[in-house]
């Protein structure tokens, strides 16, 4: 293996391991045949989140996304050079024949991260969830050597179940930053305004709305969770564990009474613990 590939993966794995644990606990499961492989893909996509979420402003983030996005091609060119932890994804890209869209659809949902600030319908968010998180699930089913449509809409389920947890945990660092994932309509049903979601506390009507979004999003997991028994075993640990951890978040969410604004509700290491145990012992459902 070339020395330049091999720096490559280094920093890959460098990225995945120092970034997210979960990521860390799921990857014991992975085959080591394509362990770096995953690296290499979570590699790029929390580079890409960082530069969306990290770089000061909407304007040079979307420089740096677009500059991004053109070494990116590199990627997929017959005879293009890409450098740093982009060679180490191309070698994966190659070895497993893996398509473009799902990686470019990442970039697109980064980019309108600086141009979106809210959204009208709980349509248009799952379109935004179509980009920001399916296509990790699908590119996971390819590195398995699975493509199926129907398996396609059950990781479909699972990740955009992932997404709008995320987002109901995190609506004041997300307002802090100047964006709003709760749709309008939904607001309004409840008579929550913007100026509701800033205070210190969330008040009966926040309240009752975030508890209507949870449970909207408990059931996407309920969709998908079907596909833990049509996948190889390694993987369906790795489902599982994210899948139950999703809805963890979900109940830590209820656990403070719905209030994600006095403090951002979080899974206890201890339950984390617990879930990748039950994990490993094969014992999530």
């Amino acid at each position: 293996m070339p020395e330049r590939l091999q720096l490559a993966q280094a920093e890959c794995r460098r990225i995945a391991r120092g970034h997210y644990e979960n990521f860390v606990v799921g990857s014991l499961f992975l085959p080591r045949s394509i362990r770096q492989d995953f690296y290499n893909v979570y590699a790029f996509c929390r580079t890409a989140d960082d530069l969306a979420d990290e770089s000061g402003s909407p304007k040079i983030a979307l420089k740096r996304l677009n500059a991004l996005q053109i070494d990116l091609q590199e990627c997929f060119d017959e005879n293009g050079t890409p450098e740093g932890i982009l060679l180490a994804l191309r070698d994966t890209i190659t070895r497993h024949t893996l398509p473009s869209q799902p990686f470019f659809d990442l970039l697109d949902a980064f980019q309108q991260d600086q141009r979106v600030s809210e959204y009208m319908t709980f349509d248009s968010l799952l379109n935004y969830c179509q980009r920001s998180a399916n296509p990790v699930g699908r590119i996971v089913l390819r590195l398995a050597g699975l493509d199926s449509p129907k398996l396609d809409q059950l990781s479909d389920s699972i990740c955009t179940g992932l997404q709008l947890a995320n987002f109901w945990q995190d609506v004041r660092r997300d307002l802090a930053i100047g964006r709003i994932y709760i749709p309008l309509e939904d607001r309004n049903r409840f008579g929550v305004t913007e100026a509701d979601l800033s205070e210190p506390t969330a008040s009966a009507k926040v309240r009752e709305l975030i508890a209507y979004e949870v449970a909207r999003t408990e059931t996407f997991f309920a969709q998908g969770m079907p596909l833990a028994q049509q996948v190889p075993r390694w993987l369906a640990r790795d489902i599982r564990l994210f899948a139950h951890g999703g809805l963890a978040t979900l109940h830590a969410i209820g656990k403070q009474n719905y209030d994600v604004l006095r403090r951002r509700p979080k899974v206890s290491r201890w339950r984390q613990a617990q879930l990748a145990c039950a994990a490993l012992g094969g014992r999530l459902s």
